[in-house]
């Protein structure tokens, strides 16, 4: 196996539930050892569900490669054994509540005054100052705030998106914020501060509507799994079922019109003729659709949605998606061991002809204490290591 691209690499997480986990898995992924702090009753993610054979599936899907330390923050020894830690480390990673990591001794300056090189991470909801500082921050919240449910759903209700976006997008920065803070290390030496709000992730994801809305005189509707903004797109029934395609120009519209409807008229029709006209009269537009579909079975439709190329898909479930051709042709599922046996993974979805990447085991509570502390014991902090410059070998 060819070198991994973090390996060398050591992260400290002070992490719970999806952000933080999140983002220190895919650093996991590539090779960098990720330390996992933990209370004596673990993250709280351990206990979201039991899916798993008994384990969390949030647990499983977060936190595989990494080592699990348990320490008690609140005596004299756990805080020496993590300031012991975050003194050798290259990055701190932490989405504890507010103020939290200060209240440690490792806020920012403190634990750079500890270790100069180090990459101080802090994932919150809504980030540091400001009136909403200290607000409480879940992901469904956040996708409130964020505005994300004004676009999805229906008009009559709201619906929040299916899985944890403000959690994901939140951790998506903080781990590309990292690789730029190693490469910015990389030349000049020192260490950084990287700080990620969850409003201010999932507002950058949001930037299109916002766009949309506030140079467009008014927002986008709430239009189920129709597209906002481009239509035909979305669902349109069929004799037996569903079908889901998209509409992306006029030489497309064109196509769909003639060999997908069978109906070219359509395609000039001064209601239809450009995408604007066709979102301005969208009832019309799916009045049509569904009386040319309604005769045909949905194979049949996709059949000629493919013969045309136009993009379509299958409306899959769960099973559906793990069964899904694709990803079993491209050889993408891995098993990762766990304390309740293998678990089927999907690998990462990078790969990289000169680099490798790592699925290492979920770890059980507290898994990696002793030998942390037996490795800290045989090898205790030196002056270098505490100003910031690395031991020979280290």
């Amino acid at each position: 196996m060819s070198r991994l691209p973090l390996e060398g690499i050591t992260v400290i997480s002070l992490e719970q539930a999806v952000a933080a986990p999140f983002a220190t898995r895919q650093l996991a992924d590539l090779g960098a050892r990720v330390i996992k702090v933990e209370r004596d009753t673990g993250d709280f993610a351990r206990g979201y569900d039991r899916n798993v054979h008994g384990m969390s599936s949030y647990f499983v899907w977060l936190n595989r490669g990494k080592e699990s330390i348990v320490l008690d923050l609140k005596s004299d020894d756990g805080m020496r054994t993590l300031k012991d830690l975050v003194s050798r480390a290259d990055v701190l990673v932490q989405n504890l509540a507010p103020g939290a990591v200060e209240r440690l001794g490792l806020g920012p300056d403190d634990a750079l005054a500890l270790n100069p090189r180090l990459v101080h991470v802090s994932i919150s909801g809504y980030g540091r100052g400001g009136s909403h500082e200290q607000k409480k921050a879940y992901d469904l919240l956040i996708q409130c705030e964020a505005g994300l449910l004004s676009v999805t759903g229906t008009p009559d209700a709201p619906a929040k998106v299916g899985v944890s976006i403000a959690d994901i997008s939140a951790g998506m920065y903080a781990y590309t914020g990292v690789l730029t803070s190693l490469l910015q290390r990389a030349a000049t030496g020192r260490g950084d501060v990287v700080e990620i709000s969850m409003l201010e992730a999932l507002g950058e994801w949001m930037s299109q509507p916002y766009f949309y809305a506030e140079y467009g005189g008014a927002p986008p509707v709430s239009s189920g799994a129709q597209h906002a903004s481009i239509a035909p797109y979305g669902p349109f029934p069929t004799a037996d079922g569903t079908v889901f395609f998209g509409i992306q120009n006029e030489r497309e519209w064109a196509t769909f019109c003639t060999d997908v409807l069978a109906r070219p008229e359509l395609s000039t029709d001064p209601r239809f003729s450009t995408n604007t006209l066709r979102v301005e009269n969208r009832a019309a537009l799916h009045e049509a659709i569904e009386e040319a579909f309604g005769g045909q079975a949905t194979d049949e439709a996709v059949a000629r949605l493919d013969a045309a190329n136009i993009a379509n898909a299958q409306l899959r479930d769960m099973r559906g998606f793990s069964a899904h051709p694709q990803l079993t042709e491209r050889n993408r599922w891995r098993d990762v061991a766990s304390p309740v046996g293998p678990v089927r993974s999907l690998i990462p979805p990078v790969t990289s002809r000169e680099a490798d990447f790592r699925m290492g085991p979920v770890p059980e509570l507290g898994e990696h204490t002793a030998a942390i502390l037996a490795e800290l014991a045989e090898r205790p902090v030196t002056a270098a290591v505490a100003a910031g410059q690395r031991t020979p070998g280290s």
